[in-house]
């Protein structure tokens, strides 16, 4: 699903566990409690999505736009992210990467 257009797809609870979502436009998309665990997210547009209670446990998020994500309570163990990760206002934790 590389470069998939799921701009605004309802993907709420999806297991996209290992998925291959690199340079995906998932603008707005709703990916609440989904399972990301080890995706490549990698220059993703993740821009306004929900991902609250998403598992993003070691996807790969380096140079994903997460602009405006609801990241609330998402698990980012062993995420890797990379300078050019663009996140929400005020996230903690941004500048660190695995």
């Amino acid at each position: 699903m590389s470069r998939a257009n799921l701009s605004e797809a309802n993907l709420s609870e999806a297991n996209l566990s290992r998925a291959d979502l690199s340079g995906a436009n998932l603008y707005r998309a709703e990916l609440r409690g989904a399972n990301l665990s080890e995706a490549d997210l990698s220059r993703a547009d993740l821009s306004g999505a929900n991902l609250s209670d998403a598992d993003l446990s070691k996807a790969n998020l380096s140079g994903a736009n997460l602009n405006r994500a609801d990241l609330h309570r998402a698990d980012l163990r062993g995420a890797k992210w990379d300078e050019g990760t663009i996140w929400p206002a005020g996230f903690a934790g941004q500048t660190k990467g695995e």
